[in-house]
């Protein structure tokens, strides 16, 4: 192998290192909460820069985008039946074309 062709092949590998790292990052939550909710519901939220990933406690697991929001953090599904509300430490859950609260009066777990 020339000096070339190691160097390139060294160039590959340190680019490939430095993708995976890039993507690790990416993938590591900037923010972990569990809420507890009104009637025993607890939701847990894993928030990434541009959307959240949420277990629910009728065990739904949903990743959804961030949406337009005027105050808080909004995130929806693609047709907004299902949009997640944060605030500090609050949050709530609306569903279904009415908005209807399905996990209401949510508080962190501290």
């Amino acid at each position: 192998m020339s000096n070339r062709q190691f160097s390139l092949a060294r160039l590959a590998v340190v680019g490939f290192a430095s993708l995976m790292t890039q993507q690790a990052l990416a993938e590591t939550p900037t923010a972990v909460a569990k809420f507890a909710c009104h009637d025993g519901k607890t939701i847990d939220a894993s928030f990434y820069a541009d959307s959240v990933n949420l277990k629910l406690s009728d065990g739904r697991s949903l990743k959804l985008p961030q949406a337009m929001s005027g105050s808080g953090a909004r995130y929806a599904n693609k047709d907004e039946s299902l949009v997640f509300w944060n605030k500090g430490d609050t949050a709530f859950i609306t569903e279904g074309a009415d908005g209807k609260e399905t996990y209401s009066g949510c508080v962190v777990v501290k």
